[in-house]
């Protein structure tokens, strides 16, 4: 198994990247959800979240991902997962996030997209 880590950054304009890495499943999704949630708390709603080192997502770790977009998009912003590895978008896939997701390849195309809505 992996090692789980997440770390938040303020990219300006309202923006924050969540970097997360190693397993995003049954025994750490809560730890994305409250980071997700403390955001919320402070009034920020644009969300990326950076999923180039996530190795493996469960359907936990997704179920984070829609409970969060309701949230967010009813206080005018997103949350946008970016840079996932091929398993993790074939996951995506076969749950229909990409039907309700706006994923992208890069933070970069995260942010593009993010200021575009605003």
């Amino acid at each position: 198994m992996s090692n789980f880590s997440l770390t938040t950054e303020d990219k300006g304009d309202g923006i924050f990247v969540l970097k997360v890495a190693g397993y995003l499943d049954a025994h750490t999704f809560e730890e994305f959800d409250n980071a997700i949630n403390d955001l919320y708390d402070a009034d920020n709603y644009k969300i990326i979240v950076d999923m180039q080192d996530v190795d493996y997502i469960s359907s936990a770790g997704c179920g984070v991902f829609i409970g969060a977009l309701g949230t967010a998009m009813e206080n005018g912003g997103n949350i946008v997962p970016a840079a996932p590895s091929e398993n993790v978008r074939e996951v995506f896939d076969l749950l229909g996030l990409g039907q309700v997701l706006t994923i992208v390849d890069s933070v970069e195309d995260a942010i593009k997209e993010i200021s575009a809505e605003s």
